[in-house]
């Protein structure tokens, strides 16, 4: 028999379990299609897993490269990766249980499958459809008859042409994150933010890495100062690379259990060999098996096209998250979810600006930004000014043991506007959302330079770095 619903949500990853809690908090009956697990990509195979590796990567190195430097003395320090995956998967599994224990608080229903759009039918005359769901175990499809759907199934992997994932020597992220061992060497095709990440930890649990960049700088979407300053720390640490760096294709060689490419480097042919290759090129949105063919829903270079409420051209159909493209992050996906629920609910909204995202790194160094880079703002027109302090004079990171990085401020020299924030150095990513709420707020520098930050912090960065904007800084 058909179940009503007032929404139905296809898809349990961040954006969509916390577009149902939103949906039940609201008072809407509720329900989520997921195929997988609740939590999806984020919690399972990206952002949660990847930072327990990347916190167990830190930990090695730091033990093995500079106790001493703190008058800690060990004994030989080695790695057991086992216990490094096991510990990843049990803070998997606690988030886990508490998503699902969330799911029952909301008394939201949770069906195991994969949902389907059907379109209007005889289980349901009115235009919000039918959503027929297959469900894992075998039993009978269900069908539910939901007012609104939110489409929240996420993105995956994507390769290059050339570069088939066997899921052993040649992996996207997905199967990194399940690997039992650690290889020798490795190439990484790749050098944006999940490049550099796993370049990061896998050169701190000993790894021989060499990241392959197409572009002319690693993390080429953030600004020049920071790519510059990661690959600078990062090469310190060990880590090869190579940028303007074309991989071509069909030169992929995994005989003997080696891998081999060959890649156009400023003009030149150079080959590259490692025990294994990760693949991390981007991502591509989940739109298939799911019924768009039924409706009327725009798919432009991949990704639904939505409003700014996120309705597709299907006013009763939503989509949030990887899906729709964008930026391709966990807290992005989650407010656009409680928009896009608020929005179907009645409520009052206002529109997400996506200039006040903050977007962080997690490697080692960490970096982090929020608004425009020193470059774009210029592009626009913009005549800037620009505060930079590094972390060499800040006390705490030299406590911290970690003093290499800075921050760095974007502001208009007509309105005194801030445009865009840019951090790199220790725990930055713990930091940036100061930068967000004064971006949020019409900050300007010399507000947050006359914010009080306690000595000794980290922090105290934000208020030098703010009052360097205008020649100001007190410990440079």
């Amino acid at each position: 028999m058909a179940k009503e619903y007032d929404v139905v949500i296809i898809g349990g990853g961040t954006g969509g379990y916390v577009a149902a809690i939103r949906s039940a908090q609201l008072g809407l009956k509720t329900a989520i299609v997921e195929k997988g697990k609740l939590g999806g990509t984020c919690l399972h195979k990206g952002c949660i897993p990847s930072k327990a590796l990347l916190r167990s990567a830190e930990v090695f190195s730091t033990t093995k490269n500079h106790a001493a430097d703190f008058g800690v003395n060990t004994s030989e320090v080695t790695l057991d990766f086992s216990r490094v995956q096991a510990r990843k998967e049990s803070i998997v599994n606690q988030l886990f249980q508490g998503v699902q224990g969330l799911m029952k608080k909301g008394k939201i229903d949770v069906y195991e499958g994969t949902g389907r759009m059907l379109g209007p039918s005889i289980f349901s005359p009115s235009p919000g459809g039918t959503v027929s769901v297959e469900m894992n175990n075998g039993e009978e499809n269900e069908m539910l008859i939901p007012k609104n759907v939110v489409i929240a199934t996420g993105s995956r992997p994507r390769s290059l042409p050339g570069l088939s994932i066997d899921g052993s020597l040649v992996m996207t992220s997905d199967e990194a994150l399940a690997m039992t061992e650690l290889p020798k060497s490795i190439l990484i095709v790749g050098g944006g933010v999940i490049g550099i990440e796993w370049a990061s930890m896998l050169n701190d649990f000993g790894v021989e890495v060499t990241v392959i960049e197409y572009a002319d700088r690693i993390i080429p979407t953030e600004d020049k100062d920071i790519s510059k300053e990661m690959q600078k720390l990062l090469g310190k640490k060990g880590i090869t690379f190579a940028t303007n760096a074309k991989v071509l294709p069909d030169t992929l060689d995994t005989a003997d259990n080696v891998v081999t490419i060959s890649a156009e480097v400023n003009g030149e042919t150079q080959s590259f060999t490692a025990e294994k290759m990760l693949v991390s090129v981007g991502r591509q949105a989940n739109t298939e098996g799911i019924g768009i063919e039924n409706t009327d829903i725009v798919i432009e270079n991949g990704f639904i096209q939505v409003s700014d409420t996120f309705q597709t051209k299907e006013s009763h159909i939503y989509a949030i998250g990887d899906v729709i493209g964008g930026l391709q992050l966990a807290h992005v996906a989650s407010h656009e979810g409680i928009t896009a629920i608020e929005h179907i609910a009645g409520e009052d909204i206002i529109p997400m600006d996506y200039n006040l995202v903050s977007r962080c790194i997690y490697a080692s160094p960490e970096s982090s930004s929020v608004g425009i880079t020193e470059q774009q703002a210029k592009e626009k027109g913009f005549d800037v000014k620009v505060g930079k302090f590094s972390f060499k004079a800040i006390g705490k990171a030299l406590v911290y043991g970690e003093s290499d990085g800075f921050v760095k401020i974007v502001a208009d020299k007509a309105t005194n506007d801030i445009l865009g924030v840019h951090m790199i150095g220790p725990h930055v990513t713990d930091m940036i959302s100061e930068a967000g709420l004064a971006m949020v707020l019409d900050a300007t520098p010399w507000e947050m330079a006359h914010t009080i930050h306690p000595h000794p912090t980290l922090s105290e960065i934000m208020g030098e770095a703010a009052l360097a904007v205008d020649g100001k800084a007190i410990h440079m």
